[in-house]
């Protein structure tokens, strides 16, 4: 990443134009931000097992459009939460998405939909979860969603199949665009079997590791269909840009995404447009080492004027 930065320096260009002509790629798109507003699983204090519930606002035209959308449903929520649940519930998590203490995926998106109309976004704005299944993946291969509660009876165990028809259901009963990790990174069986159903995008992270190897391995066997872009999980960028053209070549949409411990660096929103990922997710419209990535893209948005081109609608390559 420094050399890359010293690099753009050098040639005097924008960082994420010095990242596009070192993967050689010609067009400059802002991504569609997937804001995490619902915090659960290993990121928060309440008992909710998935780990970010995401809004992402598809519909807006233009990056600077996408980023109010975003804040104004945000702070609907928040809204929302404090009516049902008390101002205590507005605390929020690693990322800043709220952490109300409910404990299933339902009160969440019941939360979030309400927020979303409220906002007067409805259509405009669809839904993600990172799922995040390895965390509570049991040693029986099961998945405890009540995982936070110490010695549980186990009745809230699921095996694998039960877990796709949950999110079969899900999907059906919420505008729920992408799902990421949704079973262990190891259940590649299971991905594979909800993958194939085309309920949603279905992302890798653990599942991939943004590892060219097991990208490969993944498309070869149809295991999922988006690629989340961690350029220090993979550790240099050419590495990460290696991972995006096999990803893109494969037809698959790709989301660069920060890490849940963050700094103030705003690389990934540069490298987002520089790649034309179409998505990035950087945590919630709020704490100074979420906002300095939408304030970078806000820049950048700015910079290139009237050739800003927005991914909205074209998020992701159509299957």
């Amino acid at each position: 990443m420094a050399v890359c930065k010293a690099g753009a320096a050098e040639k005097e260009v924008p960082l994420y134009q010095h990242i596009a002509d070192i993967a050689g790629n010609a067009r400059l798109v802002l991504p569609v931000p997937a804001f995490n507003i619902i915090n659960g699983g290993s990121h928060a204090g309440n008992k909710l097992a998935m780990q970010e519930f995401m809004i992402l606002p598809i519909g807006a035209d233009s990056f600077s459009e996408a980023l109010r959308f975003g804040a104004e449903t945000y702070h609907h929520l928040k809204a929302v939460i404090k009516e049902k649940y008390g101002i205590d519930a507005c605390n929020v998590g690693d990322e800043g998405g709220f952490a109300p203490n409910i404990s299933s995926a339902r009160e969440g998106l019941d939360l979030i939909m309400e927020a979303i109309d409220k906002a007067g976004y409805t259509g405009k704005v669809k839904i993600g979860i990172d799922v995040a299944a390895s965390e509570f993946f049991t040693d029986d291969k099961k998945y405890d969603l009540d995982f936070k509660t110490p010695n549980n009876n186990g009745g809230s165990k699921k095996t694998g199949t039960e877990m796709i028809n949950l999110y079969k259901e899900l999907c059906t009963d919420y505008p729920i665009v992408s799902i990421e990790d949704p079973l262990d990174q190891d259940d590649w069986d299971n991905t594979k079997a909800f993958t194939s159903l085309g309920a949603c995008q279905v992302v890798g992270d653990d599942l991939l590791v943004t590892n060219p190897k097991r990208v490969m391995k993944a498309i070869d066997q149809k295991i999922c269909n988006a690629l989340l872009l961690k350029v220090n999980q993979i550790g240099t960028v050419t590495e990460a840009i290696e991972a995006v053209k096999m990803a893109k070549d494969a037809n698959w949409g790709v989301m660069a995404s920060h890490r849940s411990g963050e700094t103030e660096d705003s690389f990934i929103a540069d490298l987002a447009v520089g790649l034309a990922t179409g998505q990035i997710k950087t945590g919630a419209p709020c704490r100074s080492e979420r906002l300095a990535k939408y304030n970078q893209l806000l820049r950048i948005e700015e910079a290139l004027g009237e050739n800003a081109i927005y991914a909205g609608e074209k998020w992701r390559p159509s299957d």
